[in-house]
Formats: structure tokens, sequence, C-alpha cells
């Protein structure tokens, strides 16, 4: 028997892997699991929801945290922590 999705997208996962355990998966909405980092959740959504890592060179960030920072706070980390050069960013900036 299969899990049925309820109205708020639980009962099921949405995500193509996870290092969350199957029950914890399950029991979010899937607004909530969509906004989670691909890179600790990975649902595919992380193109469409902003939660990116604009990083082109070395970062010293975990990838998790790369893609739960918010662009203006990306943008401002020094790139010998976070290399963004060369980076667009959503609001048409390039990272310096």
């Amino acid at each position: 028997m299969s899990a049925q999705q309820n109205a708020s997208g639980q009962g099921v996962s949405h995500a193509t892997s996870s290092g969350l355990p199957q029950k914890a998966q399950e029991a979010v909405p899937s607004s909530v699991e969509k906004k989670v980092p691909n890179a600790l959740h990975d649902t595919g959504d992380n193109k469409n929801t902003g939660k990116v890592s604009h990083a082109t060179g070395d970062s010293k960030v975990p990838k998790v945290l790369q893609e739960g920072l918010p662009e203006k706070v990306e943008k401002i980390v020094p790139n010998a922590i976070h290399d963004t050069s060369g980076a667009k960013f959503s609001d048409g900036s390039v990272g310096k």
C-alpha cells in the first residue's frame, strides 16, 4: 500500500534524495519541504525558491548553509570565505 498525500502535501516525501528520516519527510507539508536547502533534502525546487548557492569558486561555507543564505548576505561575504565573483544574482547584479 502506498502512502497518500493530504491537501498540505503531507504523507509522502517529495525528495529525490535526503538526509532526513523518511517519517520526518512525510510529516512536513510540501511547502516546508521545498524551503529546505537541496544539500540537505533535495526536492529539485531550489531553482524556484531561490535557495541556491551563488558560489563560483571556493567556499568555506557548508553547502547546506550556502543554499539557505539570502542573496543579500551571500553578496557581502568576502570572496576569501565564499567566492561569488562573476555570479549572477536575481536582482541583475554580478558578484565582484
